[in-house]
């Protein structure tokens, strides 16, 4: 069963499965009632950034896990403390905690790998 994660995205499911999804904008086009019900998965992916992300998400079900493959990319979360930066060049991971809202700053083109669950995920501007 061989993909490409920015094309095809998998879908992990709790009793040990794996789905693939048509990835990209048939994916992210969908209602917010169908990505809610696909969120209760682990939605593993893949995406190119080469500018500043235009909102602040926000995953409230799960951690998730972002692993630079290639690029130099700066990692914002909104603590009680006030946003925290953290920089990644050249390939690195970062853990964004269940409910901390997140955006990156792109320094150059970057290819990101992501595990996250999905349900329930919010976004604001920038």
């Amino acid at each position: 069963m061989k993909f490409l994660p920015d094309a095809t995205y998998a879908l992990l499911d709790a009793s040990g499965g794996i789905r693939q999804q048509t990835g990209g904008h048939e994916f992210w086009g969908q209602p917010q009632q169908a990505l809610d019900a696909r969120g209760k998965d682990w939605l593993v992916s893949e995406f190119v950034c080469d500018a500043d992300w235009g909102s602040w998400e926000m995953h409230p079900l799960g951690d998730e896990f972002v692993y630079l493959l290639d690029g130099d990319i700066e990692f914002q979360l909104e603590t009680p403390e006030g946003v925290v930066a953290q920089r990644i060049s050249d390939r690195g991971a970062v853990v964004v905690p269940r409910g901390v809202w997140h955006t990156a700053k792109v320094f150059r083109p970057s290819r990101m790998f992501f595990i996250t669950m999905g349900a329930g995920t919010e976004h604001r501007p920038a």
